[in-house]
């Protein structure tokens, strides 16, 4: 059975942490590929100067290209509305039957499955992948799949912020996403 993984989230920008939460997964797992999978709607409202759904996913798909075993899903942000990932799943698993997925979540979350909607069916229906995050526990009662990975204490708020501070984030972004950004004219670059 082919195992794929799913790394989901706002993606607002994607950032060098996304990627590298992606690859090691991938790789200490041995999936064929980990999808990055911007949500439609996140469950938070988005500040001023953020991206549109449209400029994330485009960014996502700047980011992991040429990149080997990366892969970027329009699930979500085709689908529309508020993105529940237990409705997500349930949609996937259905459409690919022939696929052991895994879910990735960071330390953050981790700590907030308790809350998520629907979670024990969630836990039953995907395998869920936990990578530690700086200043998290990560520590819960579900079934999870914990896996090391180099930590980088690095998140897209601070991105937006360097961006709006400094007008550049070199280093944390891929070149093409940065590029992107001063284009569109993205967090006040």
């Amino acid at each position: 059975m082919k195992k794929v993984g799913i790394l989901g989230g706002t993606f607002n920008p994607p950032h060098i942490g996304h990627l590298i939460v992606a690859n090691e997964v991938r790789i200490a797992l041995g999936l064929s590929e980990v999808r990055l999978m911007p949500a439609a709607v996140p469950p938070h409202k988005m500040a001023p100067h953020d991206a549109t759904v449209q400029q994330r996913l485009h960014m996502v798909e700047l980011a992991v290209a040429g990149l080997e075993g990366l892969t970027v899903s329009d699930f979500e942000v085709e689908r529309g509305g508020i993105s529940y990932t237990y409705d997500t799943m349930s949609e996937m698993t259905a459409r690919e039957p022939d696929v052991d997925f895994h879910f990735i979540i960071g330390g953050d979350m981790i700590d907030m499955l308790p809350h998520w909607y629907k979670i024990d069916e969630l836990s039953r229906l995907v395998k869920l992948v936990g990578v530690q995050r700086p200043g998290t526990i990560g520590d819960t009662e579900y079934p999870i799949i914990y896996v090391d990975i180099p930590q980088i204490d690095l998140s897209s708020t601070m991105i937006r912020n360097r961006y709006s501070q400094r007008g550049a984030a070199q280093l944390l972004v891929l070149p093409a996403v940065e590029e992107y950004i001063h284009e569109e004219n993205l967090y006040g670059s």
